[in-house]
């Protein structure tokens, strides 16, 4: 049975960063399209980044040039660096597959954002 499950979140000041993991686990093989999403208070859950197998990523421009995903797949692990962090990054965040996989959201990581 497949898992995700989201590590790394906490309270940090605004101009602050952190890095967000996701370990999958029950996978025997490489996943081709990795990514992050997060949800606000009182918003919708929405894609912030993609991996895919080959490495090429994507962001959403809200995050653009201060997020960045990676993946280890030799761990099945992808990561968040999220640096420059603003109060409006404040956000749940769940990783899952791309295009997500409704059986697989987990508890996601909190992330609060102190201005």
């Amino acid at each position: 049975q497949v898992r995700l499950v989201e590590s790394g979140g906490g309270l940090v000041q605004a101009g602050g960063s952190l890095r967000l993991s996701c370990r999958a686990s029950g996978i025997t093989e490489t996943i081709a399209g990795m990514g992050w999403y997060r949800q606000g208070p009182g918003k919708q859950r929405d894609w912030v980044a993609s991996i895919a197998s080959s490495g090429i990523t994507n962001y959403a421009d809200s995050v653009k040039g201060r997020f960045t995903i990676s993946r280890d797949n030799a761990k099945n692990t992808v990561y968040l660096q999220m640096n420059s962090l603003k109060p409006e990054d404040t956000a749940v965040y769940y990783c899952n597959f791309v295009p997500s996989d409704g059986r697989l959201w987990g508890q996601g990581t909190q992330v609060t954002v102190s201005s």
